[in-house]
């Protein structure tokens, strides 16, 4: 009788050993604030997350968050105010920034060097080789790409050149650091260059700044390249982004396969594509439709 109970409680012993383990923490979600981008996300991520494994908890604005509930496990910041208030209140765990360029969040974790450890993030900013790949599928007759560059994206410029010369592009770069040198860089840039392809830079590619951009690029009938389908909307002639949908839905993908410790920042894993034709149209350019650039990106992709 005893060795059947003793093989019976083997048998379960064996079972639980076996389970997937689940996790038992929260998810803590910043955001910047509760609508346009960060509403999309929040939304997707609620989702797509199954709520048995990673229960989610929402807070819709960085002064709402002060300190995560214990059982939390891991904090969602989604935005530039949301990973600072995520590092100032979040003590020891660990964080996941979504939502924001490369240049905001290395800039935030400069300010908080002793944090490194436990933060890393999905950028807005596309690889290097999608986008170069993109600029050459998109218009495959123009060889020279000019890029505006600020002290936040220097340090990024030598991959992008790397990937622009291994598509057979020729990079180019004019600094713009301040207002007075905007024009004086774009006048400079499209004199020499095809395109101006356009990096996530506040610096440069603000509000104020991308009605001169555009006017300057029309004046010059040379197209500019963004980076979201608001630039687009405002004439550019194409975007290579990714949604805050897609963004979500790698999130889930990520919380899924957690181990221990996170991985290093990464870039989207998924992409959209958005072309203007009117703005086709106006420079004289026969563009690919949007999905023969996707196929061809996806296919580059793949091959690598």
């Amino acid at each position: 009788m005893r060795s059947m109970l003793r093989a019976k409680i083997f048998r379960i012993l064996l079972f639980l050993l076996f389970l997937p383990t689940a996790h038992g923490g929260t998810v803590a979600l910043v955001l910047n604030q509760h609508s346009g981008p960060y509403a999309e996300y929040a939304r997707a991520l609620g989702d797509t997350l199954d709520p048995a494994r990673f229960p989610l908890g929402l807070y819709p604005s960085p002064e709402h968050f002060s300190l995560p509930p214990p059982a939390t496990e891991i904090i969602v910041a989604a935005g530039t105010d949301a990973l600072r208030q995520a590092l100032a209140r979040g003590g020891n765990t660990p964080i996941l920034a979504v939502l924001l360029p490369r240049q905001n969040y290395e800039r935030i974790l400069a300010e908080h060097g002793k944090h490194k450890a436990r933060v890393s993030a999905i950028y807005l900013d596309q690889p290097p080789a999608r986008l170069a790949a993109f600029a050459r599928h998109l218009l495959p007759q123009q060889k020279r790409i000019g890029l505006l560059l600020s002290h936040d994206t220097r340090p990024q410029f030598p991959a992008l050149r790397q990937a622009l010369l291994n598509q057979g592009l020729t990079p180019d770069s004019e600094d713009s650091d301040g207002e007075g040198n905007l024009l004086p860089a774009l006048n400079n840039l499209f004199a020499r260059n095809n395109i101006l392809l356009a990096m996530p830079d506040a610096t440069i590619y603000k509000r104020d700044n991308i009605r001169s951009i555009l006017v300057t690029s029309y004046r010059y009938q040379k197209p500019v390249i963004a980076f979201s389908a608001a630039f687009v909307q405002a004439g550019a002639l194409a975007a290579l982004y990714s949604t805050p949908t897609q963004i979500a839905r790698q999130t889930a993908e990520l919380l899924a396969t957690l181990g221990s410790s996170l991985p290093p920042p990464m870039p989207p894993n998924q992409f959209a594509i958005s072309i203007n034709q009117n703005v086709a149209e106006s420079l004289g350019l026969a563009l690919p439709d949007e999905a023969a650039v996707r196929r061809a990106l996806t296919h580059e992709r793949e091959a690598r």
